[in-house]
Order: structure tokens, then C-alpha cells, then sequence
């Protein structure tokens, strides 16, 4: 059977390569199916619960998908930027970052704040340049 993938919503690719470089544009937790991963919906209402520790953990297993169709890994990443829709899911996001990497000697990063990302129920993105010799 066939793995399903996650298409890019626009015109561009998942990865570049650029020699030993592999760029990784920003990713979401956003599904196969376009269901996004961490969004509840908590009642009758539609009310929904955005649970940026659930969401930062599916972005970093779509990263680690692209970057494997380039013969890489999380191992190989060398810089991270973030993308918080509100710092107040830092800490959620940080917890779930850790599961992935490791202080001294996981890649540098940048978290930073903005006002919005392309789908509402979107509160996390993540963009990566991994180091993979050819």
C-alpha cells in the first residue's frame, strides 16, 4: 500500500537540497487527509482546544518524513526557526521539542511570535536547513 502524503498548499517543495544542505520549508502538523493533529473539538458548539504540544510533535514527524526522502534525519538538522502563533504555547512546544532534541547537541534555533498562520487552527510551524554529505 502506498504511504499518503502531504502535499505543499502552494508553489513550492518540501525540500531542497542545495549540495550538502537540505532547506526543509515551514511545516505544519497538517495530515494526509488535511486533518491537522492537536485540534479537540471540546463541545456540541464546535468549540475547539489547539494543543500546541501535539501539534509541535506531528510538525516534527512531517519534518523527519521530508527530510528522509533526502537521505536525512533529525539527527542532521543544524537550525530551526519556529513559528508561535501566541508564546503562551512555548512551553507546551518546548516540552515536545525536547522529545526530539537535545540541549547540547541538537541543532541552534529562533522561536519566534506571529500574528498568524496559514490555517486558523494552526498555532505552530516549523522550518529546518539540515547538513547531509551526498
Amino acid at each position: 500500500m502506498e504511504d499518503k502524503k502531504v502535499t505543499p498548499r502552494g508553489a513550492y517543495p518540501h525540500t531542497k537540497r542545495v549540495g550538502d544542505f537540505i532547506f526543509v520549508s515551514g511545516t505544519s502538523s497538517r495530515r494526509p487527509d488535511n486533518t491537522i493533529a492537536g485540534v479537540d473539538i471540546i463541545d456540541e458548539m464546535g468549540t475547539k482546544r489547539l494543543d500546541a504540544y501535539v501539534q509541535t510533535q506531528e510538525v516534527i514527524k512531517n519534518i523527519e518524513r521530508n527530510l528522509a526522502k533526502e537521505g536525512a534525519s533529525l539527527k542532521d538538522v543544524v537550525d530551526v526557526t519556529s513559528f508561535l502563533v501566541n508564546m503562551n504555547d512555548f512551553a507546551g512546544y518546548n516540552k515536545a521539542y525536547a522529545e526530539f532534541f537535545e540541549k547540547e547537541t541538537g541543532p541552534t534555533r529562533t522561536t519566534v511570535a506571529v500574528h498568524q498562520l496559514p490555517h486558523p487552527d494552526l498555532v505552530v510551524e516549523i522550518k529546518v536547513m539540515a547538513y547531509k554529505k551526498l
